[in-house]
């Protein structure tokens, strides 16, 4: 059925394959299906995005809860979204980031989109990811899953579905644990800080170097509701509850990791011939983190203190669907309200310190409009949202801090046969400060720059896309122009955080090659680049922080009987050599590691894995260390490195019903 694969093709590829599968490669976004029956290693959804996507990067920040970048952006310069419901961490160091309270086991699909091309989302600025859990089905389902890997690792998880014409309920569990990952040295956690820890403090207690990594227990249920033809009610929960998070190149631990996650949705489709569908959502999340030094030798030196912090958001929003002579028309109203607050307690004591962040609301109102028709060989989709939104903070000063901004976008795609397209897209967004950015305060400073102007991205994105018998590619390049880019400046003991003008522009390739009906080659590449319009006051590095070098995988696959699938990889990285000296970024070497695995179908009800990460033991580490992130010092200059996982042998049992 496929077509023998071109060398000459195969030759001007390099590398990107994946732990989860793509759905049809997309020219507005890429969406990743099967996730829950790929992600056999963790339920790390950070770990299986970065290996999925070429476009997102990992940053590395203990043995799960990890954060990802999207062409180079993070934090709030990126949304995310789990069934709707935007989630967002309570800790100012990222330990908690959005994409760790839900779990890959529970999640059917997710959407990454890369540049300003969502109007639905609360600050989409560069990026966003919507993450699709899985929803309930009326036939009886169910399916146990059993998972051991290297380093103690141990995982249990299961989950039902089933109903009837009124009701269909879901229900997921997962639990999970491990003890400390040792790296390609042969190092533990605890090991690498009292290696790398140039300050005694934070090095581990004795009677805590061989402390667990983590342990994780989730929940999530849902129950739709047939309340008439058409009609739905759509209720779900996520529970998160982890404890004892080791982040060892920082100075504190998360003693507990809580979070929920709401949601409470009215659907109705087919109101008439014009009126598609009509949506009405609220949602509730919230996050409970406290994060202590009691684990490190800091607690035996008069600083046993405990950053307790907390965060929520509650949202409403309505979306009208149209279909006017042609026009896919979505019409919007979006409000929200996010709350994040923080103090430092005695441990000893238990007395209360200072506060890191004062009681600070962001409140957005908004209303957004979308437009798609088709014309021929072309296709337009164009999109608007208006934001208001009001920063109010209960700090010393009572700041309020008000804001309002136009986004705005056009994607236009040309078929040039059934086969073949060019696309090309111009989107501008953007996102307010947040409240770390603003008020955050540590050692009695006040680190946060009040009167910060939101950051405004302008994009152009363009490329190609074919998919036929033989094979399918997608190359796509970006230019960014990032206006009022809020950018964090080391050595600044106050209002650290600066309005810059800064650029990111590169390229992605992401492709399948089918050799034949048996074997796959999947391939893909990225590059990135990241420059200040001028450096910072006092400094001369005009290289942006967070920028990845070069890098890829290839994943050779064979389908062999009964849907069972070998997969031998090689993901590979260039050395960090364009990075910002001036504050906290180091050189990094380049890296390639080996990974196989093998899933094997014994039957439609029962399936294993086993596989091997980093087969040859390499010892490498692909994130940097930019000082927008309070990390532990390896010595007078240099900041400690967190190395990835050493070889790492695993293996998953899944049975279904």
């Amino acid at each position: 059925m496929k077509k023998i694969i071109p060398l000459s093709l195969i030759a001007i590829v390099s590398l990107y394959a994946s732990e989860v599968e793509l759905a049809p490669i997309s020219v507005e976004s890429t969406v990743i299906t099967e996730v829950s029956q790929n992600a056999q290693v963790s339920a790390d959804l950070a770990d299986a995005l970065s290996t999925s996507v070429p476009s997102i990067d990992m940053n590395r920040r203990s043995g799960i809860a990890n954060d990802v970048f999207i062409r180079g952006q993070k934090r709030d310069n990126i949304s995310v979204e789990v069934d709707g419901t935007k989630v967002c961490g309570a800790c100012p160091n990222r330990m908690d980031p959005p994409i760790s309270h839900i779990l890959a086991n529970q999640i059917e699909t997710v959407e990454v989109t890369e540049g300003p091309y969502d109007v639905e989302t609360f600050g989409t600025m560069s990026g966003g990811i919507k993450i699709t859990t899985k929803a309930p089905t009326k036939e009886l389902h169910g399916e146990v899953n059993f998972g051991i890997g290297s380093f103690g690792y141990k995982k249990v998880g299961g989950t039902m579905s089933g109903g009837n014409d009124l009701v269909r309920v879901l229900v997921s569990g997962s639990s999970e644990s491990s003890d400390q990952y040792r790296d390609g040295n042969g190092d533990t956690l605890s090991q690498q800080t009292k290696k790398n820890a140039s300050v005694n403090g934070n090095k581990y207690q004795s009677q805590n170097e061989d402390l667990k990594a983590y342990k994780k227990n989730s929940i999530l249920s849902k129950a739709f509701i047939t309340t008439a033809e058409n009609q739905e009610l759509r209720l779900s929960y996520t529970a998160n509850r982890s404890t004892d998070i080791l982040y060892p190149n920082t100075p504190m631990d998360a003693i507990r990791d809580d979070s929920n996650i709401y949601s409470v949705e009215y659907n109705v489709d087919q109101v008439n011939d014009t009126y598609k569908n009509v949506n009405l959502q609220y949602y509730y999340s919230d996050v409970d983190h406290p994060m202590s030094t009691e684990y490190r030798n800091a607690a035996n030196m008069g600083s046993n203190t405990t950053n307790h912090m907390k965060s929520s958001m509650q949202g409403l929003k309505l979306k009208n669907t149209f279909d006017i002579s042609g026009h896919k028309l979505l019409v919007g109203l979006d409000a929200s309200k996010r709350t994040w607050k923080g103090h430092y307690i005695n441990n000893t004591t238990g007395a209360f310190k200072a506060t890191s962040i004062a009681d600070t609301d962001t409140q957005n109102m908004a209303i957004f409009v979308k437009d798609a028709k088709t014309f021929g060989a072309i296709k337009v989709s164009v999109g608007a949202r208006y934001d208001s939104t009001e920063i109010k903070s209960e700090d010393a000063n009572n700041n309020t801090q008000n804001y309002s901004a136009l986004n705005a976008n056009i994607f236009t795609t040309y078929n040039l046969d059934k086969d073949n397209k060019l696309f090309i897209g111009f989107g501008q967004a953007s996102r307010v400060p947040d409240a770390r950015e603003l008020y955050f305060r540590k050692s009695g400073n006040q680190v946060g720059s009040p009167g910060l102007d939101q950051t405004t991205n302008r994009e152009i994105d363009f490329g190609y896309e074919t998919d036929n018998d033989a094979f399918k590619l997608k190359i796509k390049g970006f230019y960014s122009i990032l206006s009022d880019y809020i950018y964090y400046q080391k050595g600044q003991t106050s209002n650290a955080f600066k309005n810059i003008g800064a650029t990111v522009y590169g390229a992605e390739l992401s492709s399948s090659y089918y050799a034949n009906d048996d074997i796959t080659i999947d391939a893909g590449i990225s590059y990135k680049r990241g420059e200040k319009d001028k450096a910072l006051t006092g400094q001369t590095n005009k290289n942006l922080a967070d920028i990845t070098p070069l890098r890829g995988n290839i994943a050779l696959n064979y389908e062999y009987k009964n849907d069972s699938l070998a997969t031998l990889e090689v993901q590979a990285s260039d050395k960090w050599s364009d990075y910002d000296a001036d504050n906290g970024e180091q050189e990094l070497g380049a890296w390639a590691i080996l990974n196989l695995k093998v899933k094997h179908a014994v039957s439609k009800s029962f399936d294993f894995t086993i596989g091997i990460n980093n087969l040859l033991d390499e010892a490498y580490a692909q994130s940097n260390t930019y000082a927008d992130l309070t990390l532990v010092a390896g010595g007078a200059t240099d900041i400690m490195l967190l190395n990835e996982p050493g070889r790492y042998v695993y293996t998953n049992l899944t049975f279904k019903f």
